[in-house]
């Protein structure tokens, strides 16, 4: 799969802004049933929604803030300035809007999520669950990586394997096409859940985190060496 050409984006996210460079692979032979058709980084879709400015770390806070502790507009916006989001109260509101739109996604419109999976006639399937604080509940997003579309989002307190291969099964069962590959970060409950509710489908890490695990032992290397390069002599 050849670079076509390279994009940036710039997040809001909680962590401060964030700049993206993007590279878009187009398959380059004309006899590929996907010849030319954009294929966009995979890690970009749990970062932000498509055409949005504000990661969607973000959204599950405001979402967590609104209805796990009951925080108004401006008690949210306070609470995002001292974290250093530097959005408008307004902003607010259409992050609350953008909320419940992720959870009310499957119910709202099944037939179009299932006129888009049909044009590529398979899914590549992403789960990605995000967590704003330690004790808030986990925005689950289920993501088909081929057209860039959230076909179930659910806010869940738990995520053991039963919890999750229950989305997995709603997602399936919504679909007209096949389910031909899981990405995810690799968790226990993932991995448990996948072989549960789609079983002898391929699973494994997106890019993201395959290349962060590989990395770990090079950085744990790397650690040591440099503690024992800081080590003052022994003393004589």
């Amino acid at each position: 799969m050849w670079v076509d050409y390279s994009n940036h984006r710039t997040l809001v996210t909680l962590s401060g802004l964030v700049r993206l460079k993007l590279r878009i692979r187009r398959c380059p032979h004309p006899e590929c049933s996907r010849y030319h058709r954009p294929y966009r980084p995979e890690a970009e879709g749990v970062l932000a929604l498509p055409q949005h400015e504000v990661g969607l770390d973000v959204i599950a806070l405001v979402g967590a803030l609104r209805y796990g502790e009951h925080q108004s507009v401006p008690e949210i916006h306070r609470h995002l300035r001292e974290r250093g989001v530097a959005i408008a109260e307004r902003t607010v509101t259409y992050l609350l809007e953008r909320y419940e739109e992720l959870l009310a996604l499957s119910l709202a419109d099944p037939e179009r999520l299932r006129e888009v999976t049909a044009r590529e006639g398979r899914v590549i399937l992403a789960l990605d669950g995000l967590q704003p604080d330690v004790g808030h509940e986990v925005l689950w997003l289920l993501r088909d990586c081929l057209s860039g579309e959230v076909l179930l989002a659910r806010s869940l307190l738990s995520a053991t394997a039963e919890d999750l291969a229950a989305l997995l099964t709603s997602v399936v069962q919504m679909l007209t096409v096949p389910v031909v590959a899981v990405l995810s970060d690799g968790q226990h409950s993932i991995r448990r859940a996948v072989a549960q509710a789609l079983p002898g489908v391929p699973h494994q890490l997106c890019h993201f985190h395959y290349l962060r695990a590989a990395a770990r032992p090079s950085y744990a290397c790397g650690g040591a060496s440099e503690l024992r390069v800081r080590l003052p002599p022994p003393a004589r």
